[in-house]
């Protein structure tokens, strides 16, 4: 049986990837969906104290891109490199993206490396060369199965994905033998039953599998914009098979043995659900024929959905997530996603939908958490935060309520890659603590000047600043910056250390914030909303 990713030795890193994205244009909020929730698991895993490895990058070759340039008047080199550097790297960084490399299918240190690769394949007898004709989508880089298109009114058939007709393509071109890996890609599946998800994304893969898979076509000779095969320049490498090999060369495949060593294979590969089947059949089979292990997840995302259609480029529903980060922010967009839409589930957009959860959750329920609490100890203590001594049974649930969402969090983000579920215990710990003030009544403790009655009072400020701190904690990964802030209004820059060195199973231990950390009320984490933008 395949090595997979989810054997790896503890020495070596957690390796989580997106799909490289076609750069025909600008991104989009389904890229940025995929992207922030790599962002966040890998967050996440670096502050359980672990060794990560974040990848993303751009798919710069095939005909779309080719076809895309020509349009705009200039060579497909010039148009990657303008979408690159002034639309896809300034997107990842202005959503906090903590990516650890960005890869490009243009760079000498892939394209030598896929060459060596299907050179391998071809010298082992994996590839021959052979004839072939069917309907092609450029916009998938596919060729289709009849049985998968649809047909328009007027008969013409379509891709089902991109809703244009397919073109009838014939040539002579290199194959892979895919159809031979067939058996031992369902053996895989059988034992390693979490390789795909969700379970209906696995149950897909499985019953195309076993309908039997026909070779693949890995050349294409119509056009040159790609990787030439190495033992026949009159073809270029199939865009699929050069992307899919960004997963080793990005991390020294052919190059850095001991890097490729200490991170190979993935972890887990974070894809779209159209891409499911190139990640979870030609890849598997194509790291198969080379005896190398498998990666230990493939977890396919849902659409993101405008209208009822796929959010895409060519559908003309693309909205760019600036345009959301200019009203709401960073941090609550990168919240909302993974919030509101169940990871592995299509979900729904809208901006009212956004607006009343942001209203809610987190300025209604979060961020005026923060202030209250912040406020009271400044009023009633001078800023310092005081000793708890007066802790009773209402202080105890507070304390197993945080240990319970950290439990929670930990399982569901971390391991299961349920965002939502993960997130939502979070805000269950938050309502929590909302209530706790609301029953104590703290404003009405402090007019009890008495030992005692101050000794209440400074026992419900405390539960809830280190209720807080928890919070602070936990939701670093999601939301970095306001977590930032409220890391400094506690005091627990300097009286526990940096915010990201906090391991994220460990925050449910209590009594971490000490007395006299000095508490401040800063600007409000989640400001009042703006009318909505013409």
């Amino acid at each position: 049986m395949a090595a997979t990713g989810s054997e790896k030795q503890g020495t070596t890193a957690y390796y989580v990837s997106t799909p490289i994205y076609y750069v025909n244009d600008a991104p989009h909020l389904g890229h940025a969906y995929t992207t922030v929730a790599g962002d966040v698991l890998t967050r996440w895993h670096r502050q359980r104290g672990e060794k990560v490895w974040y990848l993303t990058g751009t798919d710069e070759h095939g005909q779309k891109i080719m076809r895309t340039a020509e349009a705009n008047n200039v060579t497909p080199q010039e148009w990657c490199d303008k979408l690159v550097e002034e639309a896809w790297k300034p997107l990842w960084e202005h959503l906090n993206i903590a990516n650890d490399d960005f890869i490009r299918t243009t760079e000498k240190r892939h394209t030598d490396r896929v060459q060596e690769f299907v050179q391998d394949l071809y010298d082992k007898g994996e590839i021959y060369k052979g004839g072939y004709e069917g309907p092609y989508c450029v916009g998938c880089e596919e060729y289709k199965l009849p049985g998968d298109l649809i047909e328009a009114e007027d008969g013409t058939k379509l891709c089902p994905i991109h809703k244009k007709p397919v073109e009838i393509l014939k040539e002579e071109n290199y194959f892979f033998k895919l159809s031979e890996y067939g058996p031992k890609l369902l053996e895989f599946y059988a034992n390693n039953p979490g390789f795909i998800q969700p379970e209906s994304a696995r149950n897909e893969v499985v019953n195309f599998v076993r309908q039997g898979l026909q070779d693949l076509s890995i050349s294409r000779s119509t056009f040159d914009w790609g990787v030439p095969v190495p033992w026949d320049e009159k073809h270029v490498i199939y865009v699929w098979v050069d992307a899919l090999l960004n997963y080793a060369t990005a991390v020294g495949y052919g190059a850095n043995q001991e890097k490729f060593d200490g991170t190979f294979p993935a972890n887990v590969h974070l894809v779209g659900k159209d891409i499911l089947r190139f990640h979870a059949v030609i890849w598997p089979a194509m790291l198969m024929a080379q005896g190398l292990p498998l990666p230990g997840r493939v977890a396919a995302n849902g659409w993101l959905m405008v209208g009822g259609e796929k959010m895409s480029k060519s559908n003309l529903t693309g909205i760019k997530p600036q345009d959301l980060t200019s009203h709401f922010g960073v941090d609550a967009y990168r919240w909302y996603f993974l919030r509101a839409i169940a990871f592995g589930s299509d979900g729904s957009f809208s901006w009212e939908d956004f607006t009343a959860r942001y209203t809610s959750e987190l300025a209604n329920d979060y961020g005026n958490l923060a202030s209250r609490v912040a406020a009271m100890v400044g009023k009633y203590f001078g800023g310092a935060l005081p000793e708890a001594t007066a802790a009773g049974e209402a202080e105890k649930a507070v304390q197993e309520g945080l240990a319970k969402a950290v439990a929670t969090a930990d399982r569901k983000i971390g391991e299961e890659l349920d965002f939502q579920a993960g997130i939502l215990a979070i805000f269950e710990f938050v309502k929590q603590v909302n209530g706790y003030i609301t029953e104590q009544e703290p404003w009405k403790v402090a007019k009890d000047e008495s030992p005692e009655g101050r000794a209440r009072l400074a026992t419900i400020l405390y539960t809830a600043a280190e209720a807080l701190r928890g919070v602070a904690v936990l939701l670093n990964a999601v939301m970095p910056e306001t977590s930032q802030k409220l890391w400094e209004s506690l005091g627990a820059e300097e009286s526990l250390g940096a915010l990201p060195d906090q391991r994220v199973q460990d925050a449910g231990g209590w009594g971490q914030l000490p007395a006299g950390s000095t508490v401040t009320k800063g600007a409000v984490l989640f400001p009042r909303l703006e009318e909505k933008p013409a």
